[in-house]
This record gives structure tokens, sequence and C-alpha cells, in this order.
């Protein structure tokens, strides 16, 4: 017979832990989890289901950049068109600013110029209108996916990259960017023709894949030739050949800049002026800034610079990353690149993976190595090596968390954090609790995305495959519980989260983190109770507990469990006996709801309703148990767009049989 009742009581916490034995885990770690997944360990105490996301912008980032009409008078169901830096395909959809309807592109209806950023489509159906020159088109729907190659927060907006274009984004628009401010720009003399214009106002100069056009003058013209500029003038050459003599004066209006064969493109914010601005690195052009109203190609940067995949703030300085050189501006600058005037060249000798700001130093990573960069200006520039044994083999993963330095080696996430001894680095593995798992996202995976979540302590690294579908999209969470340090990681798995860049930025108060994939859409992570709109789905199952001897058969009669939810929820909790091996009886399912018939949350309640904003929500939950074994978990599974909750603890109640 049973003996009499006993009370076993479980903290939920320590995370995921699957580098233990499963009764070694029962025994020296019961509050931690098997499994845990969409669950994030709190720094308030338990395992709190994740927030969702949400689109950022309830429109598509364009894929084509911001193609407009090439030609007036265009009629039936042939379309000419311009300024595109990418194939349009058979299948697209589009709009035309100014004429009615929704147009497709009939099979085989494409013929490309990527010379001359033009395309001739051949629709489905005639065009309702002739559309103006320069109309904007717009792409509603595309028969290819995408990749975003990269966002960026800045201030309260959002730089993404497309393909080949730089679109800025907020909830309410989006903007393309990446057109060139050459001051004001005028013909210079009537009466011309064929494929050169002469033209004043200059202050930069044209580059080769410019898109411009002219006031008064049929068709969208391309500049095929850098420019050469002196006192203001210069002679493009263009395609095609003038449609009309332009006036004397008339204004010349740039559309676009070419960014094409950009890679992953990565920013850096700044701020030397008083004017916050963003620098654009893509790994093929030339970077590029931004102040939030005028794009800047840096034409005039040196080879070394030219073609970054790296860029980083340090010391009031621009630095870029390029092969295995590090290359920085004069300080308060960010175009000059004058070695008399502070601007220079570091070589390390191995290819850069890797830059990022640790305290007062530039820490430079390759993947078999780690360098430091102290001092202040390129007269007391120190490079120092960390470690020549250990590097990052994903650039994307890097991430300051609780002021360390989370990155991805060779055997797992690592953390660089600083010792007490002056200038000295801990590189511990933080990742070996979870060693299975992270092996598993590594291999299973192809490309990497981090974000770091300030306000909950917390760093995000995503997966990205394009053959892992949106619902099993993989990531992995830890929480950092300690002040510094990888001893207070505390890990669990993500699903449902299918991002190839993302980036966060506490601004004004306020925490912005946003992510995107090749669907089109920018979204923003933290917000909202569904995948956007799709149900997000949680497991946590407690290690197999023996409680007080694994060789005792103890029958359990209740439960009490402890929670803290944010509105509505329901979940469903199982009591899993004897490892759940084949051929044991388990118990049925139980389901939860906490009774919220008449309590009101702002925001949802219907003005009317009976509900009533003073009552209070359920967050302990009692219930009978049934089922008698050696060891026990238990394992709660939601899949809803509830609110987030927390499972904080659970007391099981049980007796304990005889030995046998």
């Amino acid at each position: 017979m049973p003996s009499t009742r006993q009370t076993y009581p479980i903290e939920f916490k320590g995370g995921l832990v699957t580098n233990m034995s499963p009764l070694q885990q029962g025994i020296n770690a019961p509050g931690s989890a098997r499994t845990l997944r969409n669950f994030e360990p709190s720094i308030e105490g338990g395992y709190r289901r994740i927030l969702g996301y949400t689109k950022y912008n309830s429109s598509i980032i364009p894929p084509y950049g911001a193609p407009v009409v090439h030609g007036a008078s265009q009629s039936g169901t042939s379309l000419i068109i311009g300024n595109i830096h990418q194939t349009p395909e058979a299948g697209d959809t589009l709009t035309i600013d100014g004429v009615t309807g929704t147009y497709t592109i009939a099979s085989g209806g494409v013929s490309y110029d990527a010379t001359n950023n033009r395309a001739t489509l051949t629709l489905t159906g005639a065009l309702d209108s002739s559309p103006a020159n320069a109309a904007a088109v717009t792409f509603t729907t595309t028969t290819s996916n995408y990749l975003a190659l990269g966002c960026g927060v800045f201030l309260d907006r959002v730089i993404v990259a497309r393909n080949d274009d730089l679109f800025k984004v907020s909830s309410s628009a989006v903007t393309h960017i990446n057109v060139p401010n050459y001051g004001t720009v005028l013909v210079n003399g009537a009466s011309q023709t064929g494929t050169s214009l002469i033209v004043d106002g200059l202050t930069a100069a044209p580059q080769a894949g410019d898109i411009f056009k002219i006031a008064g003058v049929d068709l969208v013209y391309t500049v095929t030739a850098d420019a050469t500029v002196s006192s203001g003038g210069a002679t493009l050459a263009i395609n095609p050949a003038l449609a009309s003599s332009p006036a004397d004066d008339a204004a010349i209006t740039f559309l676009s800049t070419s960014r094409e064969s950009a890679g992953k493109t990565r920013f850096a914010r700044y701020n030397y002026t008083g004017t916050e601005k963003i620098a654009t690195v893509d790994g093929t052009n030339v970077p590029a800034l931004y102040d939030n109203s005028t794009f800047t190609a840096l034409n005039d940067a040196p080879t070394d610079v030219n073609g970054a995949g790296f860029v980083v703030n340090f010391k009031n300085q621009l630095f870029f990353g390029k092969s295995n050189l590090l290359t920085f501006t004069a300080p308060y600058t960010d175009n000059d690149f004058t070695a008399a005037n502070g601007s220079g060249t570091i070589s390390l000798g191995a290819v850069i993976t890797g830059l990022i700001v640790f305290r007062q130093q530039l820490i430079i990573f390759t993947e078999s190595s780690i360098f430091q960069l102290v001092g202040n200006t390129i007269a007391d520039f120190q490079l120092q090596p960390v470690t020549t044994d250990i590097g990052c083999v994903d650039t994307d993963t890097i991430q300051e968390v609780g002021g360390d330095i989370m990155f991805l080696g060779p055997d797992g996430l690592r953390l660089l954090s600083g010792t007490d001894r002056i200038g000295d680095f801990g590189l511990g593995v933080v990742s070996k609790t979870i060693q299975k798992e992270v092996t598993s996202f590594i291999t299973a995976n192809t490309s990497f995305a981090s974000v770091v979540i300030r306000n909950k302590s917390q760093y995000r690294i995503l997966g990205y495959n394009t053959n892992i579908t949106q619902e099993n999209a993989q990531g992995i969470l830890g929480t950092q519980f300690s002040g510094q340090g990888g001893e207070g990681m505390a890990w669990a798995e993500l699903r449902g989260i299918r991002a190839y860049v993302a980036d966060s930025r506490f601004y004004q108060n306020t925490e912005t983190i946003v992510f995107a994939n090749d669907d089109g859409y920018l979204y923003q992570m933290e917000d909202g109770n569904s995948f956007n709109s799709l149900n997000i789905q949680t497991t946590f199952a407690t290690p197999f507990m023996p409680i007080n001897d694994p060789r005792v058969r103890k029958t359990f009669y209740k439960a009490f469990l402890y929670t803290d939810p944010q509105g509505s929820v329901s979940f469903d909790m199982s009591l899993k006996l004897d490892f759940d091996q084949r051929n044991s009886i388990q118990p049925t399912q139980i389901n939860f709801d906490n009774d919220t018939g008449e309590v009101a949350f702002y925001g949802s309640a219907v003005f009317g309703s009976s509900a009533v904003y003073s009552n209070k929500l359920v967050t302990l939950f009692e219930t009978q148990l049934i089922g008698s074994g050696f060891t026990a978990s238990i394992q709660f599974e939601s899949d809803s767009t509830d609110p987030p909750f927390s499972l904080d603890a659970i007391t099981l109640e049980f007796g304990t049989n005889t030995r046998r």
C-alpha cells in the first residue's frame, strides 16, 4: 500500500539540457527541460512562451527596385520599362501609375537588357490606357522568391536591401533610397542630340549604371561610362539616344544608382556631426552612406574599401573589412581616406569574418583567429592577438549580449568575455549543455542570422535553408542570467522564425527587432501573439524525475501548477512515466484553461459585454493525476495564438509504494 502522501516541488529553471543521461538530469536538474521549444527561460522566473511576430509593413519590399515606364504612348500588350536591375519573370503581376488594372507577364514575355537596365514585357492583356513616361511600375507579386540581403534598424525606420536596391521602410511607407544626389543638375545647352548629354550643376561624378530622366524629353536614360567632372560640368555618355533635344537648363532627375550583384548587406550606425547616419556595405559595390534624406555612394573610396563586406564605427572612424585588410577613415569623417589626415590600412594575414566593438577595443574575427585593435588614432593603434586557435565561422552570429560577445565558433556558441586581468579574455564554449542541438542546427542550415533582445538579456541565432519551410525553421535562444560569463546561460529551441537577415536596436526607449527572408516582407519580432497569424506551437518537458528513489514506485494523486498568464490561455499537460518507453501505459493528457469568461483585457474587451476589468485570471491550476511509476516527467504543449504565459513551478502529490 502507498504510504502517506508527500509533496515534491519543482521550480522551472535551467533551460534546455541534453548533455546528461535521463536519470542524471532528473536527479540533478529536475527544473531543467529535456524539451523546450518556443519557450524562453525568463529573467522573471520560469519558462515563458515567446512572443510572435507581425509584418513591419503590409507591403512587400519591391523585388526589382523602382522600375518606371520607358517612353510614353505605349499601348497594346507590350510594355517597355526602365530603371530595373533584375529580370522580371513570366507570371509576375504589376500595376502602372495612372493606368487602371493589374497586369500579368505572359509566358515567354520578357526581354531583358541588363546593360541598360530595361525590360520589354509582353502582357496577357492590353493596357487600359497609355502610361506617361517614367510612370511608376509596381510589382505586386513575383513568380520567384528573392532574398532580402540585409536589414538595419535606423532611427525609427529600417533600411532593407533586396536584390540590387535599398529601401527605407516604416510601418506605412516603403521608400527607394539608392538614388544619387549629384546636386542640382541641369542640361547645359539646347539642341543636343545623340548618345551624349552635356550637363552642369554637378557636385559629384555620375557613374556607369546611374539612371535618370530629363524634363520635357521622352524615355529614361542610363549612364554608360563613369563621368569626369570639371567645374561642375560633364558630358554624360548615355543610352538610348536622346528622344528629342532638351531645352537649356532642363532639369535632370536621377532615379537610381547601381548596386548590382550585391551580397549580404551589413550596416553601421554613427553620428560624428550631430546627424545620425548609417553606412552600408555589401561585399561587391562601393560603400554607401545615408542620413535619412541623402544617399551617397563612396565612388572615390580606395580599392581596398570597394567591395568591403564589413563596416563598424570605432573611435569615431569608420572601419571597413575586405579580405585580409582593415581600412579606416580619418577621425570624425566617413569619407576621408587620406593618410595624412589619419586614415590607414592594416593587414591581418587572414580573411576577416567579422568586426565588433567591445568596450574600448575593436575585435576582428577570422575563421581561425581573433585580434583586438586598441588605441585611439593611427598614431597609437596596436593590433594584438586574442587567440590564434579559434575564430568565427559565420559573421552574422556575432552579437554583444550582457557585456560579452557571443559568436558561432567551429565547436559551438562561444562567449568572448573580459576577465579580472586587464587585457585578458575568456573564450568558453557556452553551448555544451545543448551540443547535440547546436551541431544539428549548424548542419541543417546554410546561413545564419542573429539578434539580441536587450530587455530580456537574450541572444537568438536563427537558421535559414531554402529547403526548410517556415513552420520548421530552426533557431536557438539563450538567456543570460549571470552578470557576465557563460555559466548563467539557459537555452531553448525556436521553431517557426525563418530569417535570412535580422537586426535589433534600442532607440528612444524602444527596442525594435526585425528580420526578413525570401517572401518579400519585413517582420517585427517580439510583436503579437502569433507567427504572422499562424499558431505558435510550444513544447516543454521536464526531465524524468525519480523524486526520492528511482527503484521505488510512486503513485501520483494531484498536481498544483503555478503560472503567470498574460491573457486567456489554453494548454495541455501530460504525465509521462518510466521514460515513456515502449509498451508502458501513459495517463491521458489534461487540458488547462484559465477561466476568463468574466475577465476583461484592455484592447480586446467589447463595450457592453459582461466582462469585468477588475476580475483576476486563474494563475494556480489544481488537477487530479492518475498513474504510478518509478520516474515521472511533466510535459506541456500548446498550439494557439493565445497571449504569452509563464510556467513557474509545479508541486506533485504522491505516495510511495513498498519496495519490491
